[in-house]
């Protein structure tokens, strides 16, 4: 893997194990000479995983829609920052410029990323491994709740397990670069008929 999307909080929430964990990944990923691309900002968890790339020498893009930049929340010290005009329009150049996703604690924008890029995923619209690091048990529920989808028929097994999940980097980056993309699926079954 040569990039990594990273979706997360704009804040640091309530619990300082969040933004160490959040600049541990980024100074992993750039040990790993794995390049970074996030939403762009200075601020929160989004600015403590650039900061811990470029500190350690890596290389961060950010894709930063117009409307944020002008509120002064752009991180200057990046190694290239693209703007947009549009929240759609970052997902989608987010998603292009990698080759897998991670998302950490964040609020409902982090939420929205994550489920975006399953839901392309389930659609195989893209084979990249989409992953949680489950800081102190940050998504627990989150979990639970796809395992609730399955139990009740509205979620298939195989695409629960496209969501990777731990609450170790190294263990993580490692399911992601032998993730493999179901050859079946919501959609894929009935294209293949």
């Amino acid at each position: 893997m040569k990039r990594i999307t990273v979706f997360c909080g704009s804040s640091f929430g309530s619990e300082e194990v969040y933004k160490e964990q959040a600049a541990l990944l980024g100074e992993t990923l750039a040990k790993q000479n794995i390049e970074l691309v996030y939403g762009g900002a200075n601020v929160g968890l989004m600015g403590a995983v650039a900061d811990g790339v470029l500190k350690n020498g890596g290389k961060v893009t950010g894709v930063l829609p117009n409307f944020l930049r002008s509120k002064e929340i752009a991180h200057l010290g990046l190694t290239e920052l693209i703007v947009v005009e549009s929240m759609h329009e970052r997902k989608t150049k987010m998603n292009d410029l990698c080759d897998g996703v991670i998302a950490l604690p964040g609020g409902f924008g982090t939420l929205e990323e994550l489920f975006e890029m399953l839901t392309w995923g389930q659609l195989g619209l893209h084979k990249k491994p989409i992953a949680i690091l489950n800081i102190n048990g940050f998504y627990d529920c989150l979990i639970q709740l796809t395992e609730v989808m399955v139990s009740k028929g509205l979620l298939k097994d195989v695409n629960q397990q496209m969501l990777l999940v731990s609450d170790n980097i190294d263990d993580l980056l490692d399911k992601m670069k032998n993730y493999k993309a179901p050859t079946t699926g919501k959609w894929i079954d009935k294209q293949q008929l």
